[in-house]
């Protein structure tokens, strides 16, 4: 049944941790979303956005008492990698979008986004009670969509050339993923990691 929604203060995952923004990470939001390559990927609008949008964006949405954001963590350092969150959530229908951003270019590819989103998930379905999950990626985005299936999102529709981008149109794919699908996947890697041992020692 869902609760509230209401974020812990942190989230521990092996290679990383969420937390809370504070208000000097203000600075690093600033240089993302000046970043093209950045905004390129995150943004309806093609190009980075202002100094004052983006303080305006931190305070209200990131900082803001009702935000359901957190900074992503590399645990080995606690260097701030990105931003992840939930947003538009329908308490009746027990339902929430999910966004994500690694903000260091140098971490893309690395698995970080990928740990994160699923200790976001786990927050939904085993303490949140939701149902649903969903989120809306651009079709040019192939290393999102490879990350966001890898844990469990199917895509379920798209908005058809929604996106001008490089010179032509591209696809808006939304994805989702239920607490059903969610329980499923889990059942089974622990069920794979509980034969891994067995296996090995078979001769």
């Amino acid at each position: 049944m869902f609760t509230r929604l209401r974020l812990p203060d942190r989230l521990e995952g092996e290679r990383t941790v969420l937390r809370r923004h504070e208000p000097a990470n203000l600075e690093v939001f600033k240089r993302w979303y000046a970043d093209p390559e950045v905004v390129r990927l995150t943004r309806y609008q093609d190009g980075p956005m202002r100094p004052e949008e983006i303080e305006r964006f931190f305070v209200a949405r990131v900082l803001g008492p009702g935000s359901l954001t957190f900074a992503i963590h590399v645990r080995a350092s606690d260097r701030l990698i990105g931003t992840c969150a939930f947003s538009q959530l329908d308490g009746d229908n027990g339902s929430a979008l999910f966004h994500i951003t690694i903000g260091e270019k140098d971490c893309w590819g690395q698995g970080y986004g990928g740990e994160a989103t699923e200790l976001m998930l786990e927050h939904a379905f085993e303490r949140l009670g939701l149902h649903r999950v969903g989120l809306s990626v651009f079709e040019f985005n192939e290393r999102a969509l490879r990350s966001y299936r890898r844990v469990g999102f199917v895509v379920e529709g798209r908005a058809r050339e929604a996106i001008l981008r490089d010179g032509r149109w591209w696809d808006e794919i939304q994805m989702s993923i239920l607490e059903g699908e969610w329980r499923a996947r889990r059942a089974a890697h622990r069920a794979a990691r509980r034969a891994r041992p067995i296996e090995a020692g078979t001769t």
